[in-house]
């Protein structure tokens, strides 16, 4: 009995939480195309920036797991 009131209470307060969402029949932002367009060049800029980021970071770690080389000069 009381799993099922859990159930029933977790299930309608979920249903109340959401109900706001289908009220919604349009897009709030107004944003032009002049938006998306610059927010697609940030995010251009954000992937080119970490394309040399990870080759750095695989070369750090290519040479931590060298094995490390041992002069004879002493």
């Amino acid at each position: 009995m009381k799993t099922t009131l859990k159930t029933t209470l977790l299930s309608l307060t979920s249903l109340l939480l959401a109900s706001p969402v289908f009220a919604a029949t349009q897009r709030a932002d107004h944003s032009g195309l002049l938006v998306w367009l610059f927010l697609g060049f940030c995010g251009l800029i954000v992937v080119a920036q970490l394309v040399p980021a990870a080759l750095v970071m695989f070369g750090i770690v290519k040479a931590v797991a060298s094995p490390k080389e041992v002069s004879d000069k002493a």
